[in-house]
């Protein structure tokens, strides 16, 4: 079976992980802006409570257009390389990013600001849909036999880093800076980093190799000329389930964007302190870094489907603990929640599907078939966070069990589409994709995974 070295391997999995920590930084810089300071910014404030419900559908707006830029990115990666598409994705990012650091606001030009905001949100999502089916794919190919869930696992290592630099950005601001100078001006700071972020991504990225799985399809003239259109003819059922398990975009839904805003904004009455509650994301991802690559290992060693249906209900029924700490204003019981729902537990889908998913399709289509319907499934959650705050408005006594239970609906319907998907850890990386495949032999497989072990020890 063909196999890239370890030191492939881990060259390729490095830059996935800095290139995805470097994107979705500049995207989640949006997440937390959407949640804490937007509304105030840029829409009319004679009604604050429809100011925060159109902020987080702004956030959702970026999610309207990644299934367009899946299609887009997704034709681009598996006819011109996992590579290029990377490439491109990060010089969108960042130019976007940077470009709302430099936006009027609503009392400077009106209507047009949160137009503005739209198109940029709009340029995110395009930009986004194809780094993790690209970066995923990329470190997949590279990955030795029996390790592949481990290696995978650190495109998500990389989002969660982002994360957590995206909090963190705005933490000094939070704590150091007088209310009126950050609303006047220090918000705009994490956005304008982007321009540094942007060189530093495309100088990483242009280091990356291509990976064998591609060049050899390039080299026998096997590359497809229309890959969405083989993905679905020949896949269709597993893009299916890979769209109703990306559903479980819901738990960061709850915990980074609902949550930021049921906790800080004045019209829920909960009162939290921006800069207490920014905390919580961060420890909750520093957590998740240290867990995805143990979880991500073990789906190599008992598969990936127990450990996505454990993280999918586990992290569903903890998402009523979380928002009901938020609703009795104990901070160091949300603290908990949040370390248990989105550092742990979630973890189990988290760290796994940048294996499974790419595990499911044949190289010919695969970054089009997993980015449409990974970018589909995280669309249809686009609009929670303004769905949220419709069905639960401000001032309502029931908002904890509402959310808790659509969200824990959701994460239901996620476990079992990953129970109706096929086993593929043990599937040698020619065999990926195809409805006749068949799986080593567990003893044959832990004698693969054991050499891999071997080498990189070495």
């Amino acid at each position: 079976m063909a196999t890239s070295s370890s030191s492939q391997a881990k060259k390729a999995t490095a830059s996935g992980w800095i290139g995805s920590a470097l994107e979705y930084y500049d995207f989640f810089i949006y997440a937390q802006a959407a949640a804490l300071i937007f509304p105030q910014l840029f829409f009319p404030s004679s009604d604050p409570k429809m100011a925060i419900v159109a902020s987080l559908a702004t956030y959702g707006v970026g999610y309207l257009a990644r299934p367009v830029g899946a299609f887009f990115l997704g034709h681009w990666g598996d006819t011109r390389g996992r590579k290029n598409v990377l490439l491109l994705c990060m010089f969108m990012m960042g130019l976007s990013t940077m470009a709302v650091g430099l936006l009027p606001t609503y009392h400077d030009v009106g209507f047009l600001a949160p137009a503005l905001l739209v198109v940029l949100r709009l340029v995110q999502g395009f930009a986004v849909a194809g780094e993790i089916s690209g970066a995923s794919s990329m470190i997949l190919e590279h990955a030795p036999f029996g390790r592949r869930g481990y290696f995978a696992s650190y495109t998500l290592q990389g989002v969660q880093a982002g994360q957590v630099m995206a909090a963190a950005v705005f933490l000094p601001l939070a704590y150091f800076m007088p209310n009126d100078a950050f609303n006047a001006w220090g918000w705009r700071i994490p956005f304008l980093l982007s321009a540094v972020v942007l060189i530093a991504g495309l100088i990483i990225r242009r280091e990356v190799h291509e990976t064998p799985a591609f060049v050899n399809e390039e080299a026998r003239q096997q590359v497809a000329r229309s890959p969405i259109a083989e993905a679905f003819r020949n896949s269709w059922k597993q893009m299916l389930l890979v769209m109703v398990m990306s559903l479980m975009n819901v738990i960061p839904v709850v915990a980074t964007i609902f949550g930021a805003a049921y906790a800080v904004q004045p019209a829920y009455g909960i009162g939290f302190d921006k800069s207490v509650y920014l905390w919580i994301p961060v420890v909750g991802n520093i957590v998740a870094v240290l867990a995805i690559p143990f979880v991500g290992n073990l789906s190599d060693r008992i598969g990936r489907r127990p450990t996505m249906i454990v993280g999918a209900l586990g992290s569903g029924l903890l998402a009523f603990g979380y928002l009901y700490a938020i609703s009795i204003q104990n901070v160091p019981l949300a603290f908990l929640m949040s370390l248990l729902m989105w550092g742990l537990v979630y973890q189990g889908y988290n760290a796994v599907f940048p294996s499974f998913y790419p595990e499911l399709f044949q190289t010919r289509y695969r970054v089009s078939a997993m980015a449409i319907a990974q970018n589909i499934g995280t669309m249809l959650t686009a609009m929670l966070p303004a769905l949220f705050a419709a069905v639960a408005p401000p001032g309502s006594d029931n908002i904890p069990w509402v959310i808790g239970s659509l969200a824990f609906l959701i994460t239901c319907l996620c476990a079992f589409a990953a129970y109706l998907a096929p086993e593929t850890h043990r599937l040698p990386m020619e065999d990926l994709g195809k409805p006749d495949a068949k799986p080593l032999e567990k003893a044959e497989y832990d004698n693969a995974r054991q050499n891999s072990l071997r080498v990189a020890s070495h």
